[in-house]
């Protein structure tokens, strides 16, 4: 039996960080991963407050020491002065990887037209894909998910589609998903037989 992938999920919210209201990221996050990951996963749960330095060093530590091969914020992507989730996230990479966030804008614009203020951003550091999500449970699906039209076909991939693969490139582990979901692109050449 393989070693359940590890998968940081960092709630990014003064607010919530100090009890004054409940989060509603980590929650989102779980369930999705929940109904659309295959391969066995454990959640490395945190929740800070919207401070440049504490977000840098815990996702140092779920990349470097937890081993998280995925790290997924929540929170902190907008333009008002307390949101630097981006900036810690630029200042702990190794690699930065665009489309993530272009992505993300993409999809989110068929909602509403302030998705160009968002900031997300994916980046690399050494074995970990870390991941800047927005932050409503509603957008955080959209994003992952990508758009269907009425009959359920895919008009606008989310950007899971590709995390996988990406995690494979960088010498992660092998993760699977519910394909009615969303169906992990590999190339053929990447493809490994069912668990």
């Amino acid at each position: 039996m393989s070693e359940a992938v590890k998968i940081g999920l960092v709630s990014i919210s003064d607010r919530a960080s100090a009890g004054i209201y409940e989060d509603k990221g980590i929650p989102a996050l779980q369930a999705w991963l929940a109904r659309t990951l295959t391969t066995p996963w454990q959640a490395e749960v945190r929740l800070i407050a919207d401070d440049q330095p504490t977000i840098e060093a815990t996702l140092v530590e779920l990349c470097d020491q937890v081993g998280c091969a995925l790290v997924l914020t929540t929170g902190g992507t907008g333009p008002a002065p307390r949101d630097v989730t981006p900036e810690a996230t630029l200042a702990v990479a190794h690699k930065v990887m665009p489309g993530f966030g272009e992505q993300m804008r993409q999809i989110s614009l068929a909602f509403v037209p302030t998705a160009i203020l968002s900031r997300q951003v994916g980046v690399i550091r050494g074995q970990s894909l870390i991941l800047n999500l927005p932050g409503q449970p509603k957008a955080i699906a959209e994003t992952l998910e990508g758009l269907k039209d009425a009959d359920g076909n895919q008009k606008v991939p989310g950007i899971f589609a590709a995390v996988p693969y990406c995690i494979d490139l960088i010498g992660g582990p092998y993760i699977e998903t519910d394909e009615s979901l969303v169906k992990a692109f590999r190339p053929k050449s990447a493809l490994r037989p069912k668990a």
